[in-house]
């Protein structure tokens, strides 16, 4: 089972460059990162996690920048976002950045998406919270039209659309893996079947319920039991939790880092090194 790692970068945190290198070097699969624009000081919205909001959350880094810096100076390491709302982004432009990133990193991307829970963060982009899942939809797929072989024209139900275009580059394997983050849930399953490369459970916990359920939903879509993609999220790892993902079918698994500076990251780097 491959070991992948996450981690709130700031300006505050160990920097992308650093941490990249090392993440390579001691032999990690990959480097996921999350995404806020912006925390608004006047918020109603609670974390769902409960308590106060980790001050962290305003602070992160831009993580398709961060990850264009890991890309240059690694070769291996995966690349990914955890999650990208895509409800808060126009879908051209992102569809170009992903696609500059995993064709300048060789294919290593993997496109992490979620519906987010900040009802004034995705206010202020001009987000109806009650149609962001089919926006997000409509959005990945206007982004699978300009990453399609020949120009491609899409009209979604939300009001997105693009005509057919010359788009280059294309990312390095025709477009890159796409895992659904999210609560497991029927809604969620079948956008994860209908869509997507798999789920991103975040926290990891419930699997041995959930799966089961999704894994019918997603053949009932008439789609290949083999092809289904878990990835725990942000796991916060022990043997018996890891040893569990792998009895499940998990090839890959991603461990939480904690937001903090050279010396605090890369001592835990150190001790998740006996789970490689």
């Amino acid at each position: 089972m491959r070991i992948s790692t996450t981690i709130f970068l700031t300006d505050e945190t160990i920097t992308p460059v650093r941490l990249a290198r090392e993440l390579e070097e001691r032999g990690f699969a990959g480097l996921y990162l999350p995404e806020h624009t912006h925390i608004p000081v006047e918020r109603a919205t609670p974390w769902p996690v409960g308590g106060e909001l980790p001050r962290e959350y305003g602070r992160t880094l831009d993580p398709f920048v961060a990850l264009g810096q890991a890309a240059a100076v690694t070769e291996r390491l995966g690349l990914g976002t955890g999650v990208t709302l895509l409800a808060q982004h126009d879908p051209i432009a992102l569809a170009k950045r992903i696609a500059t990133l995993d064709h300048l990193s060789g294919g290593r991307f993997t496109l992490g998406v979620g519906y987010g829970w900040n009802r004034e963060e995705a206010a202020d982009h001009g987000v109806d919270w009650s149609t962001r899942r089919a926006l997000s939809s409509d959005r990945l797929d206007l982004m699978r039209a300009l990453w399609a072989p020949e120009p491609t024209a899409y009209t979604g139900g939300t009001g997105d659309s693009v005509r057919a275009s010359h788009a280059w580059p294309k990312p390095a394997g025709g477009a890159p893996r796409v895992l659904l983050g999210g609560a497991a849930g029927p809604r969620l399953f079948d956008r994860i079947a209908a869509q997507t490369d798999g789920w991103m459970p975040i926290g990891g916990r419930g699997l041995s319920e959930s799966l089961p359920v999704l894994r019918e939903v997603w053949e009932r879509a008439g789609r290949d039991p083999k092809t289904l993609r878990i990835v725990p999220y942000a796991v916060l790892p022990s043997p018996g939790k890891l040893a569990h993902y792998a009895e499940l079918g998990c090839e890959e698994v991603v461990l939480q880092l904690p937001p903090g500076d050279e010396t605090e990251v890369l001592g835990v780097l150190d001790a998740y090194a006996r789970y490689l």
